[in-house]
Order: C-alpha cells, then sequence, then structure tokens
C-alpha cells in the first residue's frame, strides 16, 4: 500500500507537471484505490476550513516584507556596511554573504528571496575580488538555506499548520541552531581561506573606523524589523502572522524614509508576491486533499505502524529518517517533499518519543540540504540564474562543504535536542 504512492509520486514528478497538479492527482488515484469513501464531496469544506487557517495569512506578508527590502535598497545597503567590518578576516566577502544573508533571513523567511537578493549584491564582484569561484558561489546558496531556519521562516509556518504545532515554539526552537549554523558556516570559510589563501580572494584594506561607525546606521533597518516581528512573538504580544502584519508595516516606513516607497516599487513587490503566494499556496491546497485522503485511507497509521514495528534503537530510526530525507531531497522539489510527508512522519516521530517540535527543527535542516543538493536543488539553480552564465559545476562543487557542515549540525541535534528545545522550555516556564 505505501509503494504505489511513493511510485507515482515519483514517476509524476519525473514527468515535469507541476507539483501542485501531481499531489492533486495522487491525491485521486489513492481516493479510488483505497479510501473508505468519496473524498471529492468533501474537498470544499475542506479547503475552506485549511485555507481560512489564520496562520497562513503571515505568508504572503513575509514575502511582502521582504519584497520591499530588496525594492528600496535597504538589502543592498545591509551588504555594503557588514562588508566594512569583516572584510578583513580571511574570506572576507564571503564572511559578508553569509552574515548578511542571516540578517536577511531574519526578515524575510524566505530562502529563495535570501539567496537571490544577497547573490544580486555579491556576485558582480566575485571577480573583482579574485574570489574561487565555487566557494563564493556555494556560500551564496548556502547562505540562502538560512532563510528557513532563522525566525520568520515561512516553511516553519507550513510546518507547524501541517504538524499541529506552536508556530510561536517553532520559532523559539529555530533561533538558536538557526544562529550555530550561520556561525559553522563562517568557521569553515575561515579555516579554509586561511589554508588555501587564493580561496578568499584578494584581501581589501581595511575599513577606518569612521567608515566602519559611518556604516552602522545601514543595519539598524533590519535589526529593527527582527526586533519588531520576532520581539513581539517572544514576548507574547502578537501572533506571528500579527507580527508579519507589524513586519510590512515597517517595511512600508522604511521604504517611505529612504524615499524609495513609489507605486513602480509597491507594484513590484506586489506583482511578486503574488506570484510567489499563489505557487505556495496552490501546493497547500493540493496537500490538505492529499493529506485527508492519506488518513481516510490508513496510510499514515500503516507508515506509523511500519516504523513503530521495527524492532531497533529510536536513534537508529530516526538516523534512517535523515537518509532516506537526504535522499528524497535530492530529487524532490523542497516545497512538495515537506508538505507530502509531513503528516505522514511526525506522527511516526512523535510515536517514536521524539518531541515535534524538535523534528522540526531537524527537518529545516534536512530542506536546507535539499536546496543546496543537485539536481533539483533550487537555490543552485537561483545562483546560476543570477550569475548569468558560467559552469553550473562551479556551483555544485562551492555547496558541498556546506552541505557537510548542515550535516553537522543535524549530528548536534541528534547528540544534543536541548540547542533546540531548551528555548522553548525556558520562555513557557
Amino acid at each position: 500500500m505505501i509503494y504505489l504512492p511513493l511510485g507515482l509520486l515519483f514517476l509524476l514528478l519525473a514527468a515535469g507537471l507541476p507539483v501542485a497538479v501531481v499531489l492533486a492527482i495522487l491525491s485521486l488515484v489513492l481516493d479510488q484505490s483505497f479510501s473508505f469513501f468519496p473524498v471529492l464531496p468533501a474537498v470544499p469544506e475542506l479547503l475552506w476550513g485549511g485555507m481560512t487557517n489564520f496562520s497562513l495569512v503571515a505568508v504572503p506578508l513575509f514575502i511582502l516584507t521582504g519584497e520591499l527590502l530588496l525594492s528600496s535598497g535597504i538589502a543592498a545597503a545591509m551588504f555594503a556596511a557588514i562588508d566594512r567590518w569583516v572584510r578583513v578576516v580571511p574570506g572576507g566577502l564571503l564572511h559578508t554573504i553569509i552574515a548578511t544573508s542571516a540578517l536577511f533571513s531574519a526578515t524575510s523567511g524566505s530562502s529563495v528571496a535570501s539567496a537571490a537578493t544577497i547573490g544580486t549584491v555579491a556576485i558582480p564582484q566575485m571577480k573583482a575580488g579574485g574570489y574561487s569561484p565555487p566557494l563564493f558561489l556555494g556560500s551564496i546558496a548556502a547562505g540562502g538555506t538560512l532563510g528557513i531556519l532563522i525566525p520568520p521562516s515561512i516553511n516553519l509556518i507550513i510546518y507547524g499548520v501541517l504538524a499541529e504545532v506552536s508556530i510561536s515554539r517553532l520559532y523559539l526552537a529555530g533561533l538558536i541552531p538557526g544562529v550555530l549554523l550561520a556561525l559553522l558556516f563562517s568557521v569553515m570559510i575561515f579555516i579554509a581561506c586561511s589554508l588555501r589563501s587564493s580561496l578568499g580572494g584578494r584581501r581589501e584594506n581595511r575599513a577606518t573606523w569612521a567608515e566602519k561607525v559611518q556604516s552602522l546606521p545601514a543595519l539598524v533597518p533590519p535589526v529593527l524589523l527582527f526586533t519588531l516581528m520576532v520581539g513581539a512573538i517572544y514576548a507574547g504580544i502578537a501572533t506571528p502572522t500579527e507580527a508579519a502584519a507589524l513586519g510590512f508595516i515597517g517595511a512600508l516606513a522604511l521604504s517611505a524614509w529612504r524615499k524609495k516607497l513609489t507605486v513602480r516599487v509597491l507594484m513590484l513587490a506586489f506583482e511578486r508576491t503574488m506570484k510567489t503566494t499563489c505557487m505556495v499556496m496552490l501546493i497547500v491546497t493540493a496537500a490538505l486533499v492529499l493529506n485527508f485522503v492519506m488518513v481516510s485511507a490508513g496510510l499514515s497509521v500503516a507508515v506509523q505502524d511500519a516504523i513503530s514495528a521495527i524492532n531497533a534503537d529510536p536513534i537508529y530510526v530516526m538516523l534512517g529518517i535523515v537518509v532516506i530525507y537526504l535522499v528524497l531531497g535530492c530529487f524532490m522539489e523542497t516545497l512538495s517533499l515537506m508538505i507530502a510527508t509531513t503528516p505522514i512522519v511526525v506522527p511516526a516521530i512523535v510515536a517514536l518519543g521524539y518531541d515535534p517540535i524538535w523534528f522540526g527543527v531537524v527537518f529545516m535542516l534536512l530542506i536546507e540540504t535539499a536546496l543546496i543538493t543537485p539536481p533539483i536543488g533550487m537555490n543552485l539553480f537561483i545562483v546560476q540564474s543570477v550569475r548569468g552564465g558560467g559552469s553550473f559545476r562551479d556551483v555544485t562543487l562551492g555547496a558541498v562543504p556546506f552541505v557537510l557542515i548542515i550535516l553537522l549540525m543535524i549530528a548536534l541535534l541528534l547528540a544534543w535536542p536541548g540547542l533546540a528545545t531548551w528555548l522553548p522550555e525556558a520562555v513557557s516556564r
């Protein structure tokens, strides 16, 4: 019973059909083959209940916030400011890329937006600075993945909705691992460029303290937005959706303050937001129907029983699940991978005795890995597209060391779950 939907899923994806269409076809096939009662009559009520979920309103708001930051030039100014502080460290601009990606992620919540934005600003400086293309491009692709772990993350919202867990607690759980992962990226870059200086390009002239101080105002907007959004959530005065609305209002105010809030900027931001939101919501809608069918057909229970029947220590079962996701991530688009498997895997994870909040963080790391592993790693294609030419091999090779760092972070979470669970537990006391 389990093999039919998995085989059909891979077949339809290999045929090149849109993800939402794949999920819809899979729902119809499973409904006709295994469901105990017809699902189609229940679809309107099901979709209405799912699409009126208040938490999902945060998705377009976070996307729109990121688009406004990009269109108003705030992201470019932030990049230049951070570069003045870290340019003399071995690796130079590579550290700027990671730090800016982390900071931009803390306001946009999107990995694709982060990779595209930072790539647009940084890539023109790659050749001028004499950087190694693989490591440089790999750092942009990997830095972008921080957008789905560091709050406010759109992927954590979707996971929270599908797994029926607190999004606020997920945000708390993702903060420490997200910051630690960014630091591990920079440590790896520092070591690599110290051992082989040619990787880090030409050493830039040290910025004066006056130049560094003059650059600090450019860091104020993203810090203010992060404090406004995430601080309101952590303080318990706003839900993630309300915080997303605060972030959008803050981005509007900052764009107006920079005198960049024009009709053209707004229309461009709205258009990009609508395209991205429609794509995400269409997939979520199809996934809601598929999830309902799988529960009706007993597939979720079958998977849970199969995992529970494995006579092994839960840690070995978890390692097996991690390996399966690493393989699936090489062949499935990340959003479809997350949406199609969350309702199946999370109940099994809970049955093994693991915290679904903790698994949400591990899951985001696995999704990050899928974003930068060929053949369909989305961030790899985003970076190559922004680059506008050259060998795709450079991007894929450059991402390899960052994949290893993400796997190290997963190992740390398996060994010390408190890295993800301590902050949510401390706040709830």
